[in-house]
């Protein structure tokens, strides 16, 4: 991690000035240079393209890395996952020698194509895996896990939003809450409890411990595409157009209700570890190739320098 830290500290100025050519489609001028050389200096300034994106593609890598061990022990957090894209192939081509010859028929095309070439890489999306996570015992009346898909609906007053963290706790109003406190929903709006003698079945019935009788039931949702859900903070999730209205889960996509159990997060640490290992060696390998790529350049304007003078 300090090497990565040292890295990006030693490279931030030449990064950022890479990051606005790459931005801006910005070109570099050259000033007079030879035709034989003005072909190499444009490579050149490719594989400095072709660096930055590898190195900007890295850091965001390192982001949702870094994010993921921080929320180790969140209640019910998912990971994100980045997922990164090359840029379009290049199809490189003979440009002194076309390889174009006659014969009877007409003209033939003798291969000049030299082969393909890679110029870059972006960082695509950057996804939640909603893979379950594992269930922890806290034998308290007021928690509870999803085993299976879906979500528990809560009111907040940016409307109505989703979770799985079901780490919930009796306001002083008799309101059954979230941390942050807002207000868990169930099929009648907001769910009210005198106190913690109740009881939740598998399929979400709140039962009052003292006459049996139904409280509520909770309102628990699903998605057509989960995975494009919205991070809000706090365990919460926003609905998009992407992620489709949410439904009602019911019968056997309804998840199966655990009282008394809160899932953990679905962070692997030794693979976040290993990724952030491979994330550091890949950064490395962009910025050596900027070096060596900023070495030969000055090359060969040092070159260009001692034929004029």
């Amino acid at each position: 991690m300090e090497s990565m830290l040292r890295i990006q500290e030693n490279y931030k100025s030449i990064f950022c000035i890479l990051q606005i050519i790459l931005n801006n489609n910005f070109e570099i001028p050259i000033l007079k240079v030879r035709k034989e050389s003005h072909g190499r200096y444009r490579k050149m300034i490719r594989g400095w393209y072709t660096g930055a994106s590898g190195m900007n593609a890295q850091q965001h890598r390192l982001d949702a890395i870094s994010n993921n061990l921080a929320n180790v022990d969140t209640a019910a957090y998912k990971r994100d996952i980045t997922v990164s894209k090359s840029f379009s192939e290049l199809l490189i081509r003979r440009t002194d020698a076309d390889g174009v010859y006659t014969t009877v028929f007409g003209s033939a095309d003798a291969a000049p194509v030299v082969g393909k070439l890679g110029i870059g890489v972006e960082a695509n999306e950057n996804y939640t895996d909603f893979e379950q996570g594992s269930f922890r015992a806290t034998d308290a009346n007021t928690d509870f896990a999803l085993s299976g898909k879906g979500f528990f609906a809560v009111m907040t007053p940016y409307g109505e939003r989703y979770t799985r963290n079901g780490n919930f706790f009796i306001g002083k109003e008799g309101i059954l809450e979230t941390k942050e406190g807002y207000p868990v929903l169930g099929e009648n709006g907001i769910i009210h409890l005198e106190d913690d003698q109740f009881k939740v079945n598998e399929d979400g019935m709140i039962y009052n411990l003292s006459d049996n009788s139904v409280v509520d039931r909770f309102r628990t949702v699903r998605f057509d595409n989960e995975r494009y859900l919205k991070k809000m903070g706090s365990s919460l999730y926003e609905a998009n157009d992407i992620t489709g209205e949410p439904v009602i889960a019911e019968g056997e996509d309804r998840p199966v209700f655990l009282q008394g159990y809160m899932e953990t997060s679905n962070v692997n640490v030794v693979n976040e570890m290993v990724q952030m290992i491979e994330v550091n060696r890949a950064y490395e390998a962009n910025q050596k190739s900027i070096q060596s790529e900023d070495t030969m350049l000055s090359n060969l304007w040092s070159r260009v320098a001692t034929r004029r003078g």
